[in-house]
């Protein structure tokens, strides 16, 4: 059994050794950045949202568009210390709080309502904003630098499949993290991210993106 376990663990890590070796593109492809020179509106990603913020801002700064849309992302476990009194500042909160200490005005951050637990679960939350709002057809997705190629093909499905016209541009907040595309095998925390991506769009090519033709 020992012996059968110890067989086990060498294949996977030569399998892993050879897949490193044969997708070192793979750090850079995941890098979709597409900035238009302008936009309706920014979409700031919920989950390491520290770096994301900063992108968000700085784009807003330089003019690129004058809105930002942020929809909600969902609390989780923290709702059962909710229920009982405690007060928990959300993620989203502090995302908002943030953009507006770094001098974006209140009232053009938008929150969508929605309890977000996933990418998937914004493109839905926006795309049926973006469907009783006509006048936003460019779009900027600002997120790290790894979630971008999965993000972009999570919101244009959902608007093709919802027969939106949207242009759909990426930013990553590459400059606010220490992710290296294109020696993304040297970390392991780039490794994780770079195979957890690649993960989560083969779940969406094969079994998730269906979901979006149900909502």
């Amino acid at each position: 059994m020992l012996k059968s376990r110890i067989i086990f663990f060498i294949v996977l890590i030569l399998l892993t050794v050879t897949c490193i070796g044969g997708c070192r593109r793979a750090g850079i492809w995941l890098v979709k950045e597409d900035e238009p020179p302008h936009a309706d509106a920014l979409v700031l990603l919920m989950g390491n949202f520290t770096d994301r913020v900063l992108q968000t801002a700085d784009l807003y700064g330089s003019g690129l568009a004058d809105r930002v849309i942020i929809a909600e992302e969902s609390m989780g476990g923290y709702k059962g210390l909710t229920d009982r009194g405690v007060k928990i500042i959300s993620h989203t909160s502090q995302a908002v709080s943030s953009l507006v200490a770094l001098r974006v005005p209140a009232d053009s951050i938008t929150v969508l309502p929605g309890d977000a637990r996933s990418t998937l679960d914004e493109a839905v939350i926006v795309r049926n904003y973006l469907g009783t709002n006509p006048e936003i057809d460019t779009i900027i997705l600002i997120s790290s630098p790894y979630h971008l190629r999965r993000a972009s093909m999570l919101f244009e499905k959902a608007f093709k499949e919802a027969g939106l016209s949207v242009f759909t541009g990426t930013s990553g907040s590459g400059a606010y993290t220490d992710f290296n595309a294109d020696r993304w095998w040297r970390s392991k925390e780039d490794i994780q991210h770079v195979l957890t991506e690649v993960i989560k769009i083969g779940s969406f090519m094969t079994v998730e993106g269906r979901r979006l033709k149900r909502e």
